[in-house]
């Protein structure tokens, strides 16, 4: 078994409408487009949140800029090293290097495109991602598509440039599950949501997101329920054979 989560920062679920390739994974995956993030639904707390698995009021992080943590809980990498599983990250957002501890990844690609988090990152980390993983045999994945955020805040969320972004993230996502093999799940989730051209509040807008798994262990076309961001670390471990560390907060995703 093995695990690929992909992230599309700042996409909204009600932004998922009249998209191919996300009414196809709806049909291969048991999904919900009602989870819930953390607050402050800011990116790189939502992020820490979801690796470590427990609110930002634990691990410190409320801005995009880190706050080491006082009492110290183990990441989801950290936990997966420890069970000797591999970790990789393809990412355009160098904040996100704070996700995992030094020397707690096999490998890690960081492309710097410009403009920062536009459509060419997206491309660039992706094609990067299935370059490596046709030649390397790794446990855990994560790809960040950066896009829908940049959109979001240079145009406003839900605008035509916005709609667009989430589509060409799609375009990207629906590229690299197809060149997967059935030892894979897929799961696909955002950091938080926005309104106007901001985020970082309790509203709606910015606190709930979307999330599909795919893989063996899931219904296909089955609505999941009760969902946090906080979630995903527990389940990835659960489908690497691994234990949750005893300080996360989530839950194991499973169907209703």
């Amino acid at each position: 078994m093995k695990v690929l989560l992909i992230l599309a920062d700042g996409m909204r679920p009600d932004g998922l409408t009249d998209i191919p390739e996300v009414q196809e994974m709806m049909k291969k995956s048991s999904y919900t487009l009602k989870a819930q993030t953390v607050f402050p639904s800011v990116t790189l707390p939502c992020h820490i949140s979801l690796f470590h698995s427990v609110d930002p009021i634990r691990h410190g992080t409320t801005t995009n800029y880190y706050a080491p943590q006082v009492r110290p809980i183990k990441g989801l990498c950290e936990v997966l090293l420890e069970n000797e599983k591999s970790s990789v990250f393809f990412h355009s957002w160098e904040a996100l290097r704070e996700c995992s501890r030094p020397d707690s990844l096999d490998f890690s690609y960081y492309v710097k495109a410009d403009p920062v988090g536009g459509p060419a990152s997206n491309s660039i980390v992706t094609d990067a991602a299935i370059d490596y993983l046709a030649k390397n045999d790794k446990d855990f994945t994560f790809l960040y598509l950066g896009y829908p955020d940049m959109a979001g805040h240079e145009h406003g969320w839900m605008s035509d440039e916005y709609m667009y972004s989430v589509r060409q993230s799609w375009e990207n996502i629906d590229k690299i599950v197809k060149t997967l093999s059935d030892d894979y799940t897929v799961i696909v989730t955002a950091d938080h949501g926005g309104h106007n051209r901001t985020h970082g509040t309790d509203l709606p807008e910015d606190m709930i997101i979307p999330l599909f798994i795919m893989g063996k262990d899931y219904i296909p076309g089955a609505e999941l329920g009760d969902v946090n961001i906080k979630d995903i670390a527990p389940t990835i471990t659960h489908l690497l054979g691994v234990e949750s560390d005893s300080e996360w907060e989530g839950k194991i995703i499973k169907n209703i």
